[in-house]
């Protein structure tokens, strides 16, 4: 049994707090509910970084960091080097969509996964934002915890030749 609960925040750096907050509170209706101004670290480091904070429902939240002295590469990101998944309703699948084309944001979808069916977009920070619904009877051996294990052994073993 883990003594994780779930998740508190994630947290990723961005381009600029403002289109930020226009993305993920005015687009997809996460509310900013902090900001912390950070001047200094814990570690007694001068810094100058907005740390921000948008709320879903179940309480956890996507946090970013505007940190503009310090250097990062902003780049557009593959799907699977990196992508931040959030569960919605089936019904609301079409209309994102659709207001994120209407919007000039880049969209795709809908992908039906079989457990899920997704939409896709980028942020203004080049991060891959996935909306998923998870079927009107989903499928409840999906997830299998030894047939997963398998699949991790067979994929190394045959990874290495």
């Amino acid at each position: 049994m883990t003594m994780i609960k779930g998740l508190h925040h994630s947290a990723y750096r961005c381009r600029d707090s403002e289109e930020t907050r226009q993305f993920y509170e005015d687009f997809l209706g996460l509310p900013l509910v902090e900001a912390l101004q950070i001047g200094e670290t814990k570690t007694g480091r001068t810094a100058n970084v907005l740390h921000t904070f948008y709320q879903m429902d179940d309480g956890s939240c996507l946090a970013f960091f505007d940190a503009p002295k310090e250097p990062f590469e902003f780049k557009e990101q593959h799907d699977y080097d990196l992508h931040i998944a959030l569960t919605v309703s089936d019904d609301e699948l079409q209309p994102m969509l659709e207001k994120g084309r209407a919007l000039g944001i880049e969209s795709r979808g809908i992908s039906e996964h079989g457990f899920v069916r997704s939409i896709y977009f980028r942020d203004p920070n080049g991060y891959v934002v996935e909306l998923c619904a998870l079927p009107k009877s989903p499928r409840t051996d999906f997830f299998n915890s030894v047939d997963a294990h398998n699949k991790v052994t067979r994929w190394q073993s045959e990874k290495a030749t």
